[in-house]
């Protein structure tokens, strides 16, 4: 249908296109500097040159009628030899071995906190062994979790809630698991099979039909102003004491105050720069005699940790929770001084939203649990209100 243009001259090359107005007649073009292949990759609209028998000149004329190239397009496509369309690829493979690295990386690529992602992979990991376990034994679960540690995770994904709930079951009596605890568990599982439902490789999310543990509500123990202050002027280690001072006068978290750097205290706008969750910059405020006491417990330090554990390096979360197992009152640790941080905040301002960015969390429901309303604050709204209370 369609002659190899002239090698020698590519501006003048003749083409031979079909007549579909008269069959077996053909119509001699010119076509202006455009190679046509005989895919017609390049194929350009534009100006075309038609061939003149009377005087071999050649006149240029606008080429409007689109539809003779599309006609031209189809008749080239009609005579080539039909492509498979439908090649068959092989489906994914859906084993746990497979999915939890992925899975974890992608928590990686969100910025997840490094724990959360250690604690989600070890949850998964031994979901999996678990998953094997009943593949190899027809269903049958375990007695207990140690013979689950020769096992491969070499099981498919697919699992129900009932398979699940016993998982959990195995795990909860086994380990004395708090309901909080349980509800990691329940949020890795979860998360995971979220996750492979937006890579479609399962269509459903089982932890769906699997109970989630109840958490009873019950009353945060916190410490007060005055009884923070008394716990902190009980120390007689200085960095210590203002290491704990630090906390609760910035409510950061224990893995924050051991990243703290001398380059992240502005001491003109007290405030200092903190890296929490998921590598997330915000900044906190702090009152000017806490960041006295850093400047000079700091002594010219410009660059470096705050608070210096071995070999100059940054203080370890483990050393600050022995520094509470020794010192601090029964049940206090360093996210209850955070408590006390949030509730003094709050009872005085009563500003949700600040002490939800002064904390760092995503949620405002996150924050929700951290305020408490004091005794006293009780007391005087009884006694003010009530009729009783006022001898009516």
């Amino acid at each position: 249908m369609i002659d190899r243009p002239d090698d020698h001259d590519p501006a003048k090359a003749r083409y031979f296109l079909l007549n579909e107005e008269e069959p077996g007649r053909t119509s001699e073009w010119l076509v202006d500097g455009t190679y046509f292949s005989q895919q017609f990759k390049n194929l350009k609209l534009g100006f075309i040159l038609k061939s003149n028998p009377h005087n071999g000149e050649f006149r240029q004329q606008k080429y409007l009628n689109l539809l003779r190239i599309i006609g031209i397009m189809r008749n080239h496509y009609l005579h080539r030899e039909p492509r498979d369309t439908h090649t068959s690829m092989a489906p994914p493979k859906r084993t746990f071995s497979i999915w939890i690295p992925r899975y974890l990386s992608s928590l990686q690529t969100k910025n997840y906190a490094e724990n959360t992602i250690q604690a989600y992979g070890r949850t998964l990991r031994l979901f999996a062994r678990y998953a094997t376990y009943l593949k190899e034994n027809e269903g049958v679960p375990p007695a207990s979790c140690k013979e689950l540690d020769d096992m491969s995770m070499g099981a498919e994904i697919e699992t129900n809630s009932y398979e699940i709930g016993d998982f959990l079951t195995l795990i909860r009596n086994e380990r004395q698991l708090s309901p909080a605890s349980l509800r990691q568990y329940d949020s890795a599982l979860s998360s995971f099979y979220q996750y492979l439902i937006s890579q479609d490789i399962t269509e459903s999310n089982p932890m769906t039909k699997v109970d989630r543990p109840k958490l009873k509500d019950r009353e945060l123990k916190y410490l007060r102003h005055p009884e923070v202050m008394v716990f902190i002027s009980s120390l007689t280690n200085p960095r210590d004491a203002l290491l704990i001072r630090t906390i609760y006068a910035t409510g950061m978290r224990i893995s924050e105050i051991c990243g703290i750097c001398a380059e992240n205290i502005d001491f003109e706008e007290e405030t200092i720069r903190v890296r929490g969750k998921g590598g997330k910059i915000r900044i906190v405020f702090c009152d000017a005699d806490t960041l006295r006491q850093i400047r000079e417990h700091l002594n010219g330090k410009k660059t470096g940790p705050v608070f210096e554990g071995r070999n100059g390096r940054s203080i370890s979360p483990r050393t600050v929770q022995h520094i509470f197992s020794l010192y601090a009152p029964k049940g206090i640790t360093p996210h209850k001084i955070r408590h006390s941080y949030a509730s003094e905040l709050y009872k005085r301002s009563h500003n949700l939203r600040v002490v939800q960015e002064n904390l760092g969390h995503n949620s405002i429901q996150t924050t929700e649990i951290y305020i408490h309303t004091d005794l006293d604050e009780r007391r005087n709204a009884y006694r003010s209100y009530f009729p009783l209370a006022n001898g009516e």
